[in-house]
């Protein structure tokens, strides 16, 4: 890939890490807020519980896709960026324009999810 594109990726990437930063510390302040808030009733801490899960699960998710993108800038400095981590391919950079942090090119991710069931859906 050449200087230009990887000059782009980085600046997606690194835009991505703001926003997703930002996200992690907005969940994590939602999650401590609901620690204490003075409600007695069994069904309001059920709610609050039930609120505290959801802003830590958030968080959570925030904070890998934070993980994914530090790793992806990483293969970046490294000189493997866009390159299948499975096969060693190219990943073709319309899939990288729609998910920057691709570490694998399309056949090796959907191999991937098949092995793991995530391509299991449930019939009704």
């Amino acid at each position: 890939m050449d200087a230009e594109k990887l000059k782009h990726f980085r600046s997606l990437l690194i835009n991505q890490l703001r926003q997703n930063t930002e996200q992690v510390r907005t969940d994590q302040a939602a999650a401590l807020e609901f620690y204490d808030d003075g409600v007695k009733d069994s069904v309001d801490l059920s709610v609050q519980d039930l609120n505290k899960e959801i802003a830590l699960r958030l968080g959570e998710r925030s904070s890998r896709l934070v993980a994914d993108i530090d790793q992806a800038l990483l293969r970046i400095d490294e000189g493997s960026y866009g390159i299948c981590a499975r096969c060693s391919q190219p990943i073709d950079e319309r899939r990288l324009e729609a998910v920057p942090t691709a570490r694998y090119d399309a056949a090796c991710q959907a191999i991937i999810e098949s092995q793991n069931g995530e391509d299991d859906l449930p019939t009704l």
